[in-house]
């Protein structure tokens, strides 16, 4: 059912200011995370202690009653806000007809309405297939396997800086921090990551076009270590997320089109976190003009349920039946989800990104101006890093924004990211701008 962008955000409810009224972490917090401590994986990385009880629209509840502004939207997965309505309805519509069928071995409605969508907004002109995921990660071990499989070729680039996941396959192409690889290997083969073009222009430009990162691509990986017709697949987000909040400039995504037509190689967008709306179109890549041969995506496409995709252009699904499965990917409950989820951004939301992104962003570049230790503000849509000298700095920024009751997250190696769900509107904005011109304050002085 269509709905207005007026009741796309009915859900958000006003917040003048976060109510924090126990000191943090509160009592019960610091129970549950005692208990945490005892039996959860340490490999987990959380980044404040925050206990969520339960969330509404922009607004996050902890277990000892103190609510947060949420532009963190987690990693930015909570896309039309926690809990929206319409959400809410679809997955329980679909818990009283079917939980779960598999999809690999059962054809099942809402699988194929929603692959029949993604298909639809799929940013290539070539009619598109869909193979659903549990996660992005599995998404891009999809495109790796779909890739190798359709050119024969076994070699894969990457970027420094990229984050792809933390699946072998996936771990293999991520570049982001060495702690993510570190005591993993050996890694997948003949995987190269090339120069990734960072562009900051806060303080006055720096880094160009991406023209001197594809002539390094040409002449160092090409010539000296990986021959171009043994590339299946050049694999890149065109926002970094995880890497730091850094769009390819467009001149380079054309550049990688053009060498992938060149030498048979597939462009494969990793639109993981910069999809689905979040920079003010369906694919951050679209802004580029641009089309790549396969598409990943998760995060927001399902509201907070788990559920990834990888599109790709129809003539690439050359592998065969048994290739490639998943028992609970797509599974119905989800994809109910993902079809009220995309309803939302069709209907009101992506709009409301740019729109809101752009105030969020003039905001942001005005209360950083005064301070020398912001080195950029960056990003497009609500999709916004504003980068700090050190990682000490941003730490800093980024506890003390939660301690006065707004989310955000680091990225990057000194990056603090806004990504907030795509209802927030301009009550909304202009609080968490406050909140964290008060974390600057407190942590940088002035």
């Amino acid at each position: 059912m269509s709905v207005d962008a007026t009741t796309a955000m009915t859900a958000v409810p006003r917040l003048d200011a976060p109510s924090i009224i126990t000191p943090l972490p509160g009592p019960r917090a610091r129970a549950f995370i005692a208990r945490d401590e005892a039996v959860v994986s340490p490999s987990l990385t959380r980044a404040y202690p925050l206990v969520a009880e339960s969330g509404s629209g922009y607004v996050v509840t902890d277990v000892d009653g103190n609510q947060f502004i949420d532009f963190a939207a987690g990693i930015a997965v909570a896309s039309t806000g926690h809990s929206h309505p319409a959400v809410v309805a679809a997955i329980k519509e679909q818990a009283d007809r079917l939980i779960h069928i598999a999809a690999t071995d059962f054809y099942e409605p809402r699988y194929i309405e929603l692959s029949e969508k993604l298909a639809a907004l799929a940013p290539f002109h070539e009619p598109a297939r869909v193979f659903l995921t549990n996660s992005g990660t599995e998404a891009v071990e999809a495109a790796i396997k779909l890739a190798r499989y359709y050119t024969g070729r076994s070699g894969i680039i990457a970027f420094e800086g990229a984050f792809h996941g933390r699946t072998m396959g996936a771990l293999s192409l991520t570049n982001s921090k060495v702690k993510q690889r570190a005591g993993f290997g050996p890694l997948l083969p003949m995987v190269e990551h090339a120069p990734f073009p960072r562009v900051r222009t806060f303080r006055g430009p720096t880094g160009g076009d991406g023209s001197a990162e594809l002539a390094l691509l040409r002449e160092t990986i090409f010539a000296r270590t990986m021959a171009p017709t043994d590339v299946a697949a050049i694999v890149i987000e065109p926002v970094q997320g995880e890497g730091g909040y850094f769009a390819a400039p467009t001149p380079f995504l054309r550049g990688l089109r053009e060498i992938c037509d060149e030498h048979g190689i597939l462009l494969v967008a990793d639109e993981i976190q910069s999809g689905l709306g979040r920079t003010g179109a369906w694919w951050a890549i679209e802004h580029a003009g641009v089309e790549p041969d396969v598409v990943t995506t998760a995060k927001g496409i399902a509201s907070g349920m788990p559920l990834g995709a990888m599109i790709a252009r129809e003539a690439i699904w050359t592998w065969t039946r048994g290739a490639h499965g998943s028992t609970f990917a797509g599974n119905p409950v989800c994809a109910a989800a993902a079809l009220a989820t995309l309803q939302l951004l069709e209907d009101g939301l992506i709009d409301n990104a740019t729109a809101m992104g752009e105030r969020l962003k003039s905001g942001l570049e005005r209360i950083a101006e005064p301070y020398a230790q912001v080195s950029d503000v960056r990003g497009m849509g609500l999709m916004i890093g504003i980068e700090f000298d050190t990682h000490a700095q941003s730490a800093a920024v980024e506890r003390a924004a939660f301690e006065r009751g707004l989310l955000i997250l680091e990225c990057g190696e000194s990056t603090v990211r806004f990504c907030p769900p795509l209802i927030v509107d301009a009550a909304a904005v202009d609080v968490a701008l406050d909140l964290f011109g008060q974390a600057l304050a407190a942590s940088l002085g002035g």
